[in-house]
């Protein structure tokens, strides 16, 4: 922080550097903890198990913002054939014996999900096939997707799958298939809108424990949530003998490949190139996992949300539209983490059951007040009887405190709380928030949800996103290609000063202001050159002014040599109107944050006027 803090000052940087906030004050803390307690008390914090990112890498569930999508991730996808058991009414004549027993075609890129299948999901309204080759039996998939998987499941040349039948989705409803490796027999049930016929087969094999939609699916079907995946990313054994302990991304899912190929049940499988979430921290791959973890119920006030959105001016405009797309597609937020820091889930759970929880009013102000004082450390150092209010010390002995933390974008969510509306200085709403345009995902959204969700307003006025610093011929800077541009050594130099000579703050801040912020910009050595070109102008342009001056005594003073305005001549009136015009489109470009408009008016006026 004292490092950050002294280059910011030798940027021409302004702000309270003696008086910075930092999320791990305990008046921050404990700010956040009563936003917490303000979303406990309206309804919209609770406790779920539901399928959630999850981290084998890091041991901890993660949230949207949390993950990176890195190119060139593979993954292993496969066509899979469960054969029916029990078909709809529309079936049962195409359904015999050996090769013309009738299978449902699914296709998924995590095979190792297969063993938590729990039902195949249709779309009602789409059209479904039952095709017919020797090298496949008979097939349940997508009319419109018959050709294409043709060519997927390698028939012979010229070949394509006969076609006995059509039915709309809603007529395959009911159906019941045995699962391959394990004694289950599911339902085929109908799924939403999520099931297209633009990749795949057309059903959708769906695992409620491993997927936010399967999850939903199953909800409304009743199905059970089965996740047999630890903490570590292994099966468990309620996946079978046969995987328990294996690594679901790694041999877990070589293995259920292998076991799908010896039942007979593998259609195809094939490397599948497409984005995969990682963890950001650890930059592994992460699972979808059910677990029980704290929610936001980002449905109890998401339209208050895109009212608020509407109250605030975006700086550009496009702003507006990201935070609105990420508000509306906002599911549950899961704000627990299982990280061994960071503020605490102030709650306690019954010792024996384990699923009764104490949250309340009083227990949220008592903690509140703790933290204020000693800060969250406290959580982890004292015992359930001092952390308990005087009503329920009595029964501490039954209690046992939370060990899940909350989601650091809770915490940074929070600093319209723990910094504008706790200092006397400052203002709530905030005037400004400036920063990325990637935080329309992270931090202006869980600043937005928090605010919302507590206040029932936005946090801020008005919002200003930029882009990204690039080096010159538009590369993203990285220290393994050298191709790094520090700020300090643009202002103090290289070691080579010949090479890198010492342009000063004052020509970094001309190139800041200079640039359009509201995209990507290059820096570079004959970036910076120019702009020093252009600072070397408005230097000069200065100093002769300010030089021509030198004997000059303005009006009210002794001995003024200053001239009326009507006394000048025409050319000096009409320098006059020009630098009024000047000041005037400065001052509106300013307001507006046209700063490299404001820029390109001054250098105008000094070279060309």
């Amino acid at each position: 922080v004292e490092k950050q803090s002294e280059s910011f000052q030798r940027y021409g940087v302004m702000g309270d550097f003696e008086n910075p906030y930092m999320t791990l004050q305990p008046q921050f803390e404990a700010a956040q903890i009563g936003v917490f307690g303000e979303m406990f008390k309206k309804g919209y914090i609770f406790r779920g198990r539901k399928p959630v990112h999850w981290s084998p890498s890091s041991k901890t569930a993660l949230a949207e913002a949390e993950l990176e999508y890195p190119e060139g991730h593979v993954s292993k996808s496969i066509y899979v054939g469960f054969e029916i058991d029990e078909p709809s009414d529309c079936l049962k004549e195409y359904h015999g014996e050996g090769a013309e027993r009738l299978k449902i075609a699914i296709w998924t890129t995590t095979p190792w999900t297969m063993p938590a299948n729990l039902a195949i999901a249709v779309n009602p309204e789409i059209m479904y096939a039952v095709v017919e080759h020797e090298k496949t039996g008979r097939l349940v998939v997508a009319a419109d997707l018959a050709t294409s998987l043709a060519a997927k499941f390698d028939l012979p040349e010229g070949e394509k799958f006969n076609v006995l039948a059509t039915f709309t989705g809603d007529e395959i409803i009911g159906t019941k298939y045995q699962h391959p490796l394990y004694d289950r027999k599911s339902p085929v049930l109908a799924g939403g809108d999520y099931i297209t016929t633009e990749a795949g087969t057309g059903l959708v094999h769906t695992a409620p424990g491993h997927g936010q939609e399967d999850y939903l699916t199953g909800l409304k079907a009743g199905l059970e949530l089965l996740s047999p995946v630890d903490d570590v990313g292994k099966f468990t054994i309620e996946a079978g003998e046969r995987f328990v302990g294996m690594k679901v991304l790694d041999e877990g899912n070589t293995a259920v490949i292998d076991a799908l190929t010896e039942t007979g049940s593998l259609l195809k499988v094939e490397d599948y190139p497409h984005k995969y979430p990682y963890d950001w921290r650890t930059k592994k791959p992460t699972i979808f996992r059910a677990t029980d973890q704290w929610f936001a119920s980002v449905e109890g006030f998401r339209d208050d949300a895109l009212k608020a959105v509407d109250t605030v001016q975006w700086v550009p405009e496009v702003g507006k539209n990201r935070i609105n797309s990420f508000v509306v597609g906002r599911g549950d937020w899961c704000i627990s983490r299982q990280r061994s820091w960071g503020v605490p889930i102030p709650v306690f759970y019954d010792r024996e059951t384990g699923n009764e929880v104490l949250l309340d009013e009083d227990t949220l102000e008592h903690i509140q007040a703790i933290v204020a004082e000693h800060g969250t450390d406290a959580w982890w150092t004292m015992d359930e009887s001092e952390l308990l209010p005087e009503k329920y010390k009595d029964e501490a002995h039954k209690w046992k405190k939370g060990t899940d933390t909350m989601d650091v974008w809770f915490d940074s969510g929070s600093s319209w709380a723990g910094v504008a509306q706790s200092r006397d200085e400052l203002a709530y709403p905030a005037d400004l928030y400036l920063e990325g345009s990637d935080q329309h995902r992270g931090w202006f959204q869980s600043s937005l949800l928090t605010s919302v969700a507590a206040n029932g307003q936005a946090p801020y006025k008005t919002v200003l996103t930029h882009g990204f610093v690039l080096d010159e011929k538009g590369f993203k800077m990285s220290k393994s290609l050298g191709n790094v541009v520090s700020p300090l050594e643009v202002i103090n130099g290289g070691n080579n000063q010949k090479l890198d000579p010492a342009y000063g703050a004052d020509v970094l801040r001309l190139w800041v202001a200079s640039v359009d912020y509201s995209g990507d910009v290059c820096i570079g050595k004959g970036i910076i050159k120019q702009t020093f070109e252009s600072y070397r102008k408005l230097r000069n342009t200065a100093r002769y002014m300010i030089g021509n001056l030198a004997d000059f005594k303005p009006a009210g003073t002794e001995g003024s040599n200053a001239v009326a305005y009507e006394d000048l001549p025409s050319l000096d009136k009409w320098m006059l109107g020009r630098l009024t015009d000047v000041l005037k489109e400065v001052d509106s470009s300013m307001d507006e944050y046209q700063f490299s408009r404001a820029i390109q008016e001054v250098l105008r006026f000094a070279t060309a006027d």
